[in-house]
């Protein structure tokens, strides 16, 4: 499903879509010292390379064709089959703008998700948006690296307390003017991060 937002600019109103991706529990990270960036309390990244991921998922082939999960019970189904404690993780549910940045050609280009693996996200009643990070995704498959923490950029580059853009128009406007160039290898997708209640 995608939700249709609105943003203003000098040439009017911009109107585009976000797509719902689906879920992830993660162990949320702490700001590593590496960071230096005093304001980031912690790390809500979308690529797990600081706030890792409830498993190594993949392999249970259970996930939807964006490469994350259709609703929380897959996971805990997982979960309790594989004795993992989700106690004292943090789900997420993340929405993806419906383009990628092409970093090569400097525009934005459509994307799919992978046919085979099917797609019917549930979407939750209430959520809580937190921010937006940008991800790579050279290999077209799942998420690999987000640059703001991954690569330190958050250093250079106004985010919030969990190392994410705090709105979309400035996630946008950042990569569209290639900061993200000499990070990771593109494209790159923005990604809307929401909380939402384990329940």
């Amino acid at each position: 499903m995608a939700l249709r937002f609105g943003v203003l600019t000098a040439k009017g109103v911009w109107s585009f879509n976000m797509i719902a991706l689906g879920y992830m529990y993660k162990k949320v990270a702490r700001r590593p010292d590496w960071l230096e960036t005093d304001h980031v309390q912690d790390i809500y990244s979308v690529s797990s390379c600081i706030s890792e991921d409830f498993d190594d998922w993949i392999n249970y082939w259970k996930h939807n064709g964006y490469w994350f999960f259709d609703s929380p019970d897959i996971i805990r189904g997982i979960a309790a089959e594989e004795g993992i404690r989700l106690n004292e993780m943090k789900l997420f549910f993340y929405r993806g703008y419906e383009k990628q940045w092409d970093d090569q050609n400097l525009e934005w280009i459509a994307y799919e998700p992978e046919p085979s693996f099917g797609l019917d996200v549930q979407e939750p009643a209430k959520l809580h948006v937190e921010g937006y990070d940008v991800v790579s995704y050279s290999c077209q498959t799942s998420a690999e690296c987000s640059p703001l923490s991954c690569n330190h950029m958050a250093r250079e580059i106004e985010v919030n307390p969990h190392c994410l853009f705090a709105t979309f128009a400035m996630a946008r406007k950042t990569v569209e003017a290639n900061t993200f160039k000499d990070s990771e290898p593109g494209p790159l997708r923005i990604v809307e991060v929401c909380s939402v209640a384990d329940t």
